[in-house]
């Protein structure tokens, strides 16, 4: 700085701090003396608006005409009606200065949809429904076929193919279905995702009827509904499916007459460690287990030598089936029934 500082009175502090490649920030921040107090407000230029025309522009902007407007269609709109407040960038400098670069107008806030969380230890605990469409044999011609599915034996336990998807159906099929499979009050929930069958009014006072507690998913995620889903693609990628129900209604009923009884009753699947829903349902799980375990014993028996990790093990059934399974470990609230795998 002493080099800069012996050349100050010949040359200006810009081309004397470019020549020797020193900021002027850096100039003035180290000539500056150490006592000096601090620096003095910058005056309001003269051609600045007055706090009155200010306060004038700020209420324009958030005026009931403006308020869900951008300051481009504002300034746009008044130039056209031959007014002139101040400039584009004024505006947002207002705004800005004011907290207002927003939505000016109070807008509609979505509800804070809590995350479902159940848990079903037994059969008629928890039951899962939702509907899908089957294409019909002309384009943009669909049947509609309602499932209700236990979680805990992903047991089918009641379904409905129609020609139009309404509330009163739905009730209708969870009314029925209730009294088939004896559902006491206080004993079940029903969950589902949030179409218009699902919410109406109609399908809720059933419910609260019939005592069965109603649970919803949130808009739009599909995994709070996981087992309706997965039951509806074992059905669509299962063998004998058609892209298109081309003979009419009376095919597509058929085919899930068909099918229901199979996924039920000889489908073994895959979170039933290789059980049917049928078996897991009507507590037949545990004797099927230790009769694949003798068989597994006796395999072992006859040639120890083929298993190399010892004795074979059945995998036990899992105790306990979630829709969202918390992270906290905060102790769950579990619904109990009268049902086991011992029943």
């Amino acid at each position: 700085m002493a080099a800069v500082d012996e050349h100050r009175g010949v040359v200006g502090v810009k081309p004397l701090c470019d020549a020797l490649a020193v900021s002027r920030e850096t100039y003035y921040r180290r000539t500056r003396p150490r006592h000096a107090g601090p620096r003095r407000r910058r005056p309001r230029p003269l051609r600045a608006l007055s706090d009155e025309e200010r306060g004038t522009v700020l209420e324009l902007l958030c005026s009931e005409r403006f308020a869900d407007r951008s300051p481009p269609e504002v300034y746009g709109t008044l130039l056209d009606e031959g007014i002139y407040r101040c400039s584009l960038r004024t505006m947002y400098r207002v705004l800005k200065a004011n907290q207002a670069v927003r939505e000016r107008r109070d807008q509609l806030r979505h509800p804070d949809y809590k995350k479902p969380e159940l848990i079903a230890t037994a059969p008629n605990q928890v039951w899962s429904w939702d509907i899908t469409k089957l294409l019909g044999p002309e384009k943009w011609s669909y049947f509609y076929l309602y499932v209700v599915l236990d979680i805990f034996s992903r047991y089918v336990v009641g379904w409905m193919l129609a020609r139009t998807e309404s509330a009163e159906l739905a009730r209708r099929l969870l009314r029925e279905t209730c009294e088939k499979r004896g559902i006491e009050p206080g004993e079940l929930v029903v969950h589902s995702d949030r179409g218009a069958p699902m919410t109406s009014k109609t399908l809720a006072q059933l419910l609260a009827d019939l005592g069965v507690e109603k649970s919803l998913s949130r808009p739009r995620v599909s995994n709070d509904n996981p087992f309706s889903e997965s039951a509806f693609k074992t059905l669509k990628y299962s063998p004998g499916f058609p892209d298109r129900f081309g003979g009419g209604f009376e095919h597509a009923l058929d085919h899930c007459r068909r099918f229901f009884p199979w996924y039920n009753d000889e489908h073994h699947h895959g979170g039933l460690v290789g059980l049917t829903p049928a078996q897991v349902h009507f507590g037949r799980a545990t004797t099927v287990l230790a009769e694949r375990e003798q068989v597994l014993r006796a395999a072992y028996d006859r040639h120890p030598e083929r298993f190399v990790r010892g004795l074979p093990r059945v995998a036990p059934l899992p105790s306990a089936v979630w829709i969202n399974r918390p992270t906290t470990t905060e102790a769950p609230t579990i619904f109990t029934s009268e049902h086991s795998l011992n029943s």
